[in-house]
């Protein structure tokens, strides 16, 4: 699927922190894609991978070429909001590698971590995508997901302010 090897998906962990934070700090410096403006270290990223265990309704999938051995992208489910009545509810991201986007991978991520939430109780998955962002758009269409809304200009970065939709995806069963 990537030219160099296979891609396996897995449990995130700590050997993977580094390539995890070197990912996401590409769409800290380069993109709107997060409202992160400062690049992280890996201690800074640490709570956050940890918030991920192995099982539960925040989990952390990780793909990984097996030829290479680099890690290619992420998929995460994480708390919506920190009061207790929204626990039933996940918000849900997907980040790749710059040179694995447009290979299927996230489609591949999304697809095991929902598998991997198909025996929590989650109600719904929820995913805000900063505007314009069309290949994320039609990764969470096929998923299921549909636009709930809007925040207009909520987050400045670049110098500019830019818009979140709102994407909702039914988890009962």
């Amino acid at each position: 699927m990537t030219g160099n090897g296979e891609v396996q998906v897995r449990a995130g962990g700590e050997e993977d922190l580094p390539e995890l934070t070197e990912i996401y700090n590409h769409y800290v410096r380069e993109t709107p894609i997060t409202f992160d403006t400062v690049p992280l270290t890996a201690a800074d990223r640490r709570p956050w991978l940890l918030s991920h265990p192995i099982d539960g309704p925040h989990r952390l999938q990780v793909a990984r070429d097996t030829g290479t051995g680099r890690v290619l992208g992420y998929a995460t489910s994480g708390p919506l909001r920190p009061k207790p009545a929204y626990s039933t509810s996940v918000e849900t991201s997907v980040y790749l590698s710059p040179t694995a986007r447009g290979r299927g991978i996230g489609t591949l991520l999304y697809k095991h971590l929902f598998e991997a939430l198909s025996g929590e109780d989650v109600h719904r998955a929820y995913a805000g995508i900063a505007q314009p962002n069309p290949a994320s758009v039609r990764l969470h269409t096929r998923f299921g997901f549909r636009h709930i809304g809007t925040y207009g200009e909520v987050g400045r970065k670049f110098g500019r302010f830019w818009d979140v939709a709102w994407y909702e995806k039914p988890l009962d069963s």
